[in-house]
């Protein structure tokens, strides 16, 4: 399995980091993308990347929630700079975050199609986030829609018609707890859309599956998440793991 995204460079995981990473190897975890957030966690991020070569794999970008009237463009220079520097899987997390801050949506939708940009310029796909944004996300793609532009939905939560608007775009849709929940309605409709369009997540240490739910999430958890998909794709749980991470592979080619 390969969780395409997970925060663990988090001080959530300071006491017992090297534990959570060999629970999830030991669950058959056998890669980690990491989303960068803003320059405070840079230095982390790339640092555990560094601790497990091949293993994990650190993405670049400013996430939505940093961007900040008086510091988002210094930061886009730094996300640029690194982008220019050496290979990433991917730009993100990026995109429009409506539920923390609605005031800083115009600098997001700016600093969303800049990063867009820097992905089609690089070839390498892009992690939206869009927290209360389906309509300004989808606004934003249909704008900047060509060929090269691609990536993952992180944490979909959306209804069906987001769904497939999102597939038409050419975006998979990334699955993980949320998926679990009773109230998370997902689970309702996602086997309307086909499994190669699917990547498993964790968002760890944030959204635990359940029985997990409201507990710190980690990687190793990435196996409910599949195991949930087993229920409503009614397929294995081999064959759900070999199809979602011969997607995340392809998606990253990294």
């Amino acid at each position: 399995m390969i969780d395409t995204h997970t925060h663990l460079y988090s001080d959530a995981f300071d006491d017992d980091r090297k534990e959570v990473v060999q629970r999830a190897l030991d669950k058959g975890v056998t890669e980690f993308y990491l989303p960068a957030i803003s320059s405070e966690t840079h230095g982390r991020m790339l640092a555990l990347e560094a601790e497990y070569p091949g293993v994990m794999h650190a993405m670049m970008g400013l996430h939505p929630c940093d961007v900040k009237p008086e510091s988002w463009e210094q930061e886009l220079e730094l996300v640029k700079k690194y982008l220019d520097q050496r290979s990433f899987p991917a730009v993100g997390e990026i995109g429009i975050d409506l539920y923390w801050d609605q005031s800083t949506y115009n600098i997001q939708v700016k600093a969303f199609e800049q990063q867009m940009d820097w992905a089609v310029e690089k070839d390498i796909p892009i992690v939206i986030h869009s927290r209360e944004s389906f309509d300004e996300t989808f606004e934003v793609l249909e704008r900047k829609k060509q060929p090269r532009l691609r990536g993952i939905f992180h944490c979909f939560s959306g209804n069906i018609d987001q769904a497939k608007h999102a597939v038409d775009l050419g975006f998979m849709l990334g699955i993980g707890g949320v998926v679990t929940f009773k109230n998370g309605k997902i689970d309702q409709f996602l086997h309307e859309i086909p499994l190669e369009n699917i990547v498993l997540e964790t968002d760890a240490p944030y959204l635990a599956p359940v029985p997990f739910r409201g507990k710190r999430n980690e990687s190793a958890y990435v196996g409910l998440v599949a195991g949930k998909l087993v229920d409503i794709y009614g397929k294995d749980f081999t064959e759900i793991d070999r199809i979602t991470t011969e997607n995340a592979k392809k998606l990253f080619a990294y």
